[in-house]
């Protein structure tokens, strides 16, 4: 049978997510278009590929089988892609890649790793860059792909995608004060020291921009310029930060609460410059790598795979 590489997509987004609802939403599909690719994937297949149940769907043996499958067959497509990248685009020209510093600090590198390896032919410039100046950027035809937030990218005009989550929590030193709860206001929070990021941040910067002019008045104690050291800081209990759910390696024993305040829930989108729907294949190609890393890095992961 014949497979359509967006059905493959599509059924990783659905496994990786544990639903077809949220795999729909990855991919830009209403929830009838997604089950009905699916069911045509079981109908040509001649078996079922997920199991459904009240709390969503898992893979069957021969699911798990296909989504194997479909990411080696995705890689080899995006390799091919690059094999003839060179003849669209100038080798000289890298690509251009922009993420704000929470996409720099896990998501890009893991994604740039693995694009790099499979690409040796074409090179990429990523640089940390806040979503309004991202967005303008690639409007301008400046850049080719950026990393946005989608609370500061609606309405852009822009061709835009789902990524992943990129949601705010709080972090503390375990049996600190935060013991024993899975919620806080950012109004309490203010009320102890906190550490945080320099205010040049993306990050920093996105933070007081939705807190407003009457933002509470909070007390740092000191300010640094990567989000490792400022997980290291909060977990020797020098006091609370609010980063990205996904700086926090696996395991660190720190005490984790979700914010309450609804700027803090915030999704990263991949967004496309106005030069990329006309650029070469690698473009495209180090999109799928960025879809990719989005999809298979954990929870809580540092984003950088083993060199």
């Amino acid at each position: 049978m014949r497979y359509d590489l967006d059905d493959l997509r599509l059924f990783l987004h659905i496994v990786a997510e544990g639903s077809i609802t949220a795999g729909a939403r990855r991919m830009h599909l209403s929830l009838p278009s997604a089950s009905a690719r699916v069911r045509s994937l079981e109908h040509h297949a001649g078996v079922a590929l997920l199991i459904r149940g009240r709390r969503g769907v898992r893979p069957t043996p021969a699911g798990t089988a296909l989504a194997r499958h479909a990411r080696d067959v995705l890689a080899q497509t995006a390799r091919l892609e690059s094999a003839v990248a060179s003849y669209a685009r100038p080798p000289t020209a890298p690509l251009t890649l922009l993420g704000g510093g929470s996409a720099m600090h896990h998501l890009v590198p893991r994604a740039l790793v693995s694009f790099l390896r499979a690409h040796p032919d074409v090179d990429v410039t990523a640089s940390e860059s806040r979503t309004p100046r991202t967005v303008r950027l690639l409007a301008d035809g400046q850049a080719d792909l950026g990393v946005v937030l989608d609370t500061e990218a609606r309405d852009c005009g822009l061709a835009m995608e789902p990524l992943c989550d990129d949601s705010l929590v709080v972090v503390g030193q375990s049996g600190g004060i935060l013991a024993g709860r899975t919620t806080v206001a950012y109004s309490e929070i203010a009320e102890h020291p906190l550490v945080g990021l320099d205010t040049g941040s993306s990050l920093r910067r996105s933070i007081e921009k939705h807190l407003g002019p009457h933002a509470p008045v909070v007390r740092y104690r000191t300010t640094v310029a990567h989000l490792p050291t400022l997980v290291s800081l909060a977990a020797a209990g020098v006091g609370l930060a609010v980063v990205p759910r996904r700086a926090i390696a696996p395991g660190r024993p720190l005490d984790v609460c979700e914010l309450q305040d609804p700027w803090s829930r915030r999704t990263h989108l991949l967004a496309w410059g106005e030069k990329a729907r006309t650029s070469s294949t690698a473009t495209a190609a180090l999109a799928e790598h960025l879809r990719r890393a989005a999809v298979s890095e954990p929870e809580g992961g540092t984003g950088v795979p083993a060199m």
